[in-house]
This record gives structure tokens, sequence and C-alpha cells, in this order.
């Protein structure tokens, strides 16, 4: 019997579970018999890598194993590609938005999200665990988020990324809030596998 297959989205810094597409992105999903987990992170107060880490692992620790793909907005881009990076499995997939790693030049974030970067990413086990489904998405107006930044991430993975005209940081604050390209990544994904 096929597991149910499992979508985790994560978001990042100043922002909740409930921001951005990520509702519309899960009522999208379950409609198709996805299962959704949109975890909650510290942020701006007590966020760092290690306490994202053990919400994620509350988070998940009760769930049966099944087949799961990360999203991750943002820092939780960089969150996704940490968890990546600790697996000792491969995950289904990989998708991110407005990607980036190291310190932006923004006051607000770079404090709070340093703990993410201290150490470089392991981009060969990153790769090699990131599953057969990934895609990188960025705007080439992202007001946060420099697109050569998201490209470089996209070039580490050896993923493709979908540049989107106008589309600011991909996020609610600029009317973002469905991301059809996105769902259609996801869905995509099973099919190899023979699930969806």
């Amino acid at each position: 019997m096929a597991t149910k297959p499992r979508v985790i989205v994560l978001h990042g810094a100043h922002g909740g579970p409930e921001t951005n597409w990520f509702p519309w992105l899960q009522a999208e999903l379950e409609v198709q018999g996805l299962d959704v987990l949109r975890p909650r992170f510290p942020t701006p107060q007590g966020q760092s890598l290690d306490a994202w880490l053990a919400a994620y692992d509350a988070a998940v620790a009760s769930l049966p194993p099944a087949p799961t793909i990360l999203v991750g907005h943002s820092l939780g881009a960089a969150f996704a590609l940490r968890l990546v990076e600790r697996a000792s499995e491969p995950f289904q997939g990989l998708f991110l938005a407005a990607a980036f790693d190291g310190a932006l030049g923004l006051p607000d974030y770079d404090g709070i999200n340093r703990s993410f970067f201290e150490t470089p990413f392991d981009w060969v086990g990153v790769r090699a665990r990131k599953g057969a489904a990934s895609r990188c998405w960025a705007a080439d107006d992202d007001p946060y988020v420099p697109l050569a930044r998201s490209r470089e991430i996209a070039d580490r993975l050896q993923t493709p990324l979908e540049v989107v005209t106008g589309g600011a940081h991909l996020s609610d604050e600029t009317g973002f809030t469905t991301f059809p390209h996105l769902r259609e990544a996801i869905l995509a994904a099973w099919k190899p596998a023979g699930q969806g």
C-alpha cells in the first residue's frame, strides 16, 4: 500500500505558517490527497537554528514515516537546506522560494538569521538527499533577496531557477497569496513514484 505523501511548508524570519501563500497551498494540496504540515518557528524572539530544529522535530515526532517534500520560503529555504543536510535518507523533493545564503545587509534580519549560516552548507550532501524533484523560484525585483543570491542557491543545488517577473519577495505583502507554479511542481513530483 502506498504511503500518503507529505508536504512540509517552512516559513521565514518575522513570518508564520498563516502568512503568504502557505494556507492556500495547503488547501490546494489537501484536495489532491496530500498531507500538509505548516510548523510554527520562533521569530523574531528566540529565533535560532537550534530552536527551529527543536520545533521541527517536535512537529514531526509523532508522524508516521512518509515520502516528504520540503517547501521553504526566504529563511525557511535555508532551514530546509539544513534539514536536508542532516537527513539520513533522501527527501522526495525540495522546493525553495526567495532562497539565500548568508547576511543580506538587513539589520532586522541578519542578526537573528546568523546561526543558520554559521557553518557552510554541505552542498554535496544536500544534492545527494534533496530528492529527485527540485526547483527554485525568485523574483527579479525582490527588495530583500537579490536575484543573484537565489541564483547561487539554485546553481549549488544544480536545480532549475524560475524567475518571477515583478514577484517582489514572493510574499503576501505585495499580494503574492497564491503560487500555482509551485502547486503544479509538487503535484508532478508524485507521479514518478506512482502516487498522487
